[in-house]
């Protein structure tokens, strides 16, 4: 379901909306796309600095392993 919405946007972001789209484009359906995009990416983005400091707090150990898997190729 779709509901409207007001918002205030720069000029200059208006603009560049308006260059990319054309008659058969809407600023609405621009601007959902973006919006949607942009949430996905920040989910991705937090689940990634999530398994950084996973990683980050755990570097030692981790680090040990790796270097235990190396010393048997040799």
């Amino acid at each position: 379901m779709k509901v409207k919405a007001s918002i205030t946007i720069s000029k200059n972001i208006l603009e560049q909306i308006d260059n990319r789209i054309n008659d058969s484009y809407s600023r609405s359906k621009f601007i959902e796309e973006a919006v949607v995009y942009y949430l996905k990416n920040y989910q991705k983005t937090i689940r990634e600095m999530n398994d950084s400091k996973i990683i980050n707090s755990n570097y030692k150990e981790l680090n040990k392993e790796a270097e235990d898997v190396l010393s048997f190729q040799d």
